[in-house]
């Protein structure tokens, strides 16, 4: 494959699920394995299952009622840290071949490297590099990688995420020409990336069923029915994509924000929830303090129990003043909620996002009447908090309200993404 550029994206197999085979010494190509917590029910995600279980025809992500009977398995609870850790000697062993500055890190288990300038030093094709590194993978951790090699950084995920799966070597080739006369009639389009179940069902509503119908199709009726995002569609359906790592690593946000969401174990009812939006707004202001930012409003979302068939609430909280203060934030945050939730309906999850985010000094400087001393003294109780909770553990300080029965926050503080950390 000649091209200017070469870029490949290795995905780690089956990563979590794999991860326990290796702990137990257990090839995962044959053992049949799913990460979930046993603690609870049989509706939970299994976050990872081995490949053994996908070639019965199991789903990945499927609920562990869903596995057929007579399959016997491994239950493996989740471990955050593990998993972590082992993802950090990975990226450490990309780096015993190229610079940091040539990958992006996509994903736990899925990063992209721009090869081009190491071919010629290592006297490889792109081929032989993958090959190299996904085989030092197994050598030295046992996890089996997957990899796509690509002109650009979408034909590389695409190469790994349709084609590499089906080759003996565990790697694909892509650039644009072979694209367009081998996957232009893929289907379904959902398996290409970007493109979700919502945007296939739109394109189906036209007319379009694959990528070359998109190619085929008129760029001002994709422009009609899907606004700027249709440039990306076009851009993909042609094998195009002009962003580079290098582009990656120089972008900066114009604005961010700061948020936390979860799904409950059960349904909530309006005043079970109260606890827990206290225990995320405290949570919220101890990190925006740690990190020395603050927000100028707060949005708040609930999702109903789905039996209700209810449509989510939402709503946002203006503050007069940028803040990080628990105490200034959480009465405007209460007064939206009850303004927002007033059905009485059984509450299954809530998420809640600081919008506007600005720097302690940026604000500093936007404020005329500034009283340094007085935000000093409304600071240093959170201040102390978070030097306490860093010192000797996130459950080492905490408020009355998190031993309520409700309260999910003490708990929350030994998981990772929502799961149990292990170790």
């Amino acid at each position: 494959m000649s091209a200017t550029k070469s870029y490949i994206c290795i995905d780690l197999k089956s990563f979590y699920a794999s991860v326990e085979c290796v702990e137990r010494g257990l090839d995962p190509m044959n053992t049949n394995l799913v990460v979930a917590d046993p603690d609870r029910t049989d509706k939970t995600i299994c976050l990872a299952i081995t490949p053994a279980m996908k070639k019965l025809g199991i789903k990945n992500r499927c609920r562990v009622f869903e596995i057929p009977r007579g399959v016997d398995y491994i239950m493996a609870e989740p471990r955050m840290q593990k998993y972590i850790e082992y993802s950090a000697n990975i990226y450490g062993l990309y780096l015993n071949y190229v610079s940091k500055d040539d990958i992006h890190v996509y994903s736990i288990d899925e990063v992209f490297i721009d090869v081009t300038n190491y071919l010629r030093l290592y006297d490889k094709t792109a081929k032989e590099f993958a090959s190299m590194i996904i085989g030092d993978i197994k050598k030295k951790y046992g996890i089996q990688a997957t990899a796509g090699i690509g002109t650009n950084l979408y034909l590389a995920k695409i190469a790994m995420d349709i084609i590499a799966k089906h080759e003996d070597n565990f790697i694909g080739c892509l650039d644009e020409w072979i694209y367009r006369q081998t996957l232009w009639e893929h289907r379904p389009l959902r398996d290409f990336w970007r493109i979700g179940p919502a945007t296939e069902k739109a394109l189906s509503k036209i007319g379009i069923y694959t990528m070359g119908d998109i190619a085929r199709t008129d760029e001002e009726i994709l422009y009609k029915k899907f606004g700027v995002d249709a440039e990306l569609l076009i851009d993909h359906a042609f094998g195009r994509e002009p962003v580079t790592i290098a582009d990656i690593k120089r972008y900066k946000p114009s604005s961010r924000s700061i948020s936390s969401g979860q799904v409950l174990s059960r349904d909530y009812s309006f005043e079970e929830a109260k606890v827990i939006i206290k225990e995320m707004i405290y949570q919220i202001c101890l990190d925006m303090e740690r990190e020395k930012i603050k927000t100028r409003s707060i949005s708040i979302y609930i999702g109903y129990s789905r039996h209700s068939g209810a449509i989510p609430a939402r709503g946002t909280a203006g503050l007069i003043e940028m803040s990080n203060s628990y105490e200034e934030i959480i009465g405007e945050v209460m007064k939206v909620y009850n303004r927002i939730n007033s059905s009485g309906l059984p509450i299954r999850k809530i998420s809640i996002s600081c919008n506007a985010i600005l720097s302690v000094e940026d604000d500093r400087q936007i404020k005329i009447n500034f009283n340094e001393k007085n935000e000093r003294k409304k600071k240093n109780s959170q201040k102390i908090v978070i030097d306490i909770k860093d010192k000797f553990g996130l459950n080492s300080v905490f408020k009355a309200i998190d031993l309520k029965e409700e309260a999910t926050g003490l708990e929350r503080n030994g998981q990772i993404g929502g799961h149990k950390s292990g170790h």
